[in-house]
Formats: structure tokens, C-alpha cells, sequence
């Protein structure tokens, strides 16, 4: 599922799966990370994965990442990243969120 898919199917809640190594450790936990928009609530994220997905959500954490000054080598120039936010979903045990 590409990110334009998924962000149609889930109404926008859900941006992202992120693959990342904390992830892919989490992932042996049934444990997800997603990337999700800043306004959604848990039950949102939890009924959307479910839709999305096809899994049974136990619990789910979220995260407010904030941005910050990001420093463009070789220049003085710094531009600023923007504030986002994640959630760990973690699923049913035998069940799992397809990453790619």
C-alpha cells in the first residue's frame, strides 16, 4: 500500500508506516510506528489502523515529534523542520501490519 493509499483509505489519520531500526525492533513485539496527522485522536488511529490494516489494535501511544532549526551544509543558510506526530499501535498477537 503506498502512502497516497493509505492516507486515502484511513480519511488522512494515517500518513505513514515508518521503517525505521527502533521499528523493526518494536515489530518483533507486535508493536508499530506510524506516522499520523497532528489532530488525530488514539481511538481515530486505533479504528483506522484496524480499517486500514485488517488487525485487531490492543493499544495505542502517541507523540508529539517537534521540529526544529535543520542546517544546510556548506551554506549559512537553516531551514526549519516541521512538527509531527507518530503513534506505536500495538497489535493482536499472531497478527501483523505489513511494512512495505
Amino acid at each position: 500500500m503506498t502512502k497516497a493509499e493509505l492516507k486515502k483509505n484511513t480519511n488522512g489519520v494515517i500518513l505513514n508506516v515508518l521503517i525505521t531500526e527502533k521499528g523493526s525492533r518494536l515489530s518483533l513485539e507486535n508493536r508499530y510506528l506510524l506516522e499520523v496527522a497532528p489532530d488525530a485522536s488514539k481511538p481515530q488511529i486505533a479504528a483506522m489502523a484496524e480499517k486500514a490494516f485488517g488487525v485487531h489494535v490492543l493499544a495505542v501511544r502517541t507523540a508529539n515529534m517537534k521540529g526544529g532549526l535543520k542546517y544546510i551544509r556548506g551554506t549559512r543558510r537553516a531551514t526549519t523542520e516541521a512538527t509531527w506526530k507518530k503513534a506505536v499501535v500495538t497489535v493482536k498477537e499472531g497478527e501483523r501490519i505489513e511494512l512495505a
